[in-house]
């Protein structure tokens, strides 16, 4: 059975949330209607109301469950939290538009779930498990590199993979601006006569990690497919599909962060 708090303490702490202030636009993230960075365009173009004014300050301080936020007359609500995961294939763009006019993860997307956004990116040649949700905050748990998720990646590269390889690439490149990129673990699936299939586990995404890495080397990158964020696993989930993720699996995600039950939810 589960222990109770004693009453003061509980109301101590549902008062302390209830003082507790957030800026405007992180307040919007927050609730699920936007990005923070599509809530900075609307404070400043003066399409939010807060407790009736019209503050242009992004950083306006609210309190979430107290104070009334409105945009178009209507007041925003704190939406359901959804959590998709999603196969990726080559060629779709993870960006919510594309000025190029490519098609985006968005095609891919069910209709009427509101404002979602990808966790991450996948660049446009490369494929596999992506996560896509309306909870900001839990999304940047998972990309953060403080909290240790390992993101594993399989990767044909167009070289016969050797130890001299796999030990430069756990020792790290040096890009031309001092910037470090390293993954943390890199072994060998499998090797034909011209190319060869990598497993290489990365602790952090920084942009096109993996092919500067291979690029650095002279090594061509032929597929890069991501089937694993910490202990979620791609699986069978055919390319372009989609599913909710189950909640045993945001569960394991949350404890390997070190997140408590239900925490973010």
């Amino acid at each position: 059975m589960a222990l109770r708090k004693p009453a003061a303490r509980q109301h101590t702490e549902n008062a302390a949330k209830k003082d507790k202030k957030v800026g405007l636009a992180r307040a919007l993230s927050k609730l699920g209607f936007c990005s923070r960075t599509q809530a900075f365009a609307l404070i400043r173009e003066g399409k939010v109301r807060l407790n009736g004014a019209t503050p242009r300050n992004p950083e306006t301080p609210v309190r979430l469950g107290v104070d009334r936020v409105e945009i178009a007359g209507k007041a925003v609500r704190a939406a359901e939290k959804v959590y998709i995961v999603m196969n990726k294939p080559r060629g779709i763009v993870t960006s919510a538009a594309d000025e190029k006019g490519r098609d985006t993860v968005y095609s891919l997307l069910p209709e009427g779930e509101g404002w979602l956004a990808p966790v991450g990116r996948l660049d446009k040649a490369s494929e596999g498990l992506l996560l896509v949700t309306n909870d900001s905050e839990w999304a940047a748990r998972i990309t953060d590199p403080a909290t240790h998720l390992e993101k594993r990646y399989h990767v044909q590269i167009g070289a016969k993979a050797n130890e001299r390889l796999i030990e430069a690439l756990e020792r790290g490149v040096e890009t031309p601006k001092g910037e470090v990129l390293r993954a943390k673990r890199v072994s060998v699936l499998r090797t034909g006569e011209k190319n060869s299939w990598l497993e290489i586990i990365l602790e952090e995404g920084k942009n096109r990690q993996i092919r500067r890495m291979l690029e650095a080397h002279g090594i061509e990158v032929l597929r890069l497919v991501r089937v694993a964020i910490g202990p979620l696993q791609l699986g069978e989930l055919g390319k372009g599909a989609h599913r909710a993720l189950r909640t045993e699996e945001k569960e394991l995600l949350d404890r390997a962060m070190g997140m408590k039950a239900n925490a973010g939810s």
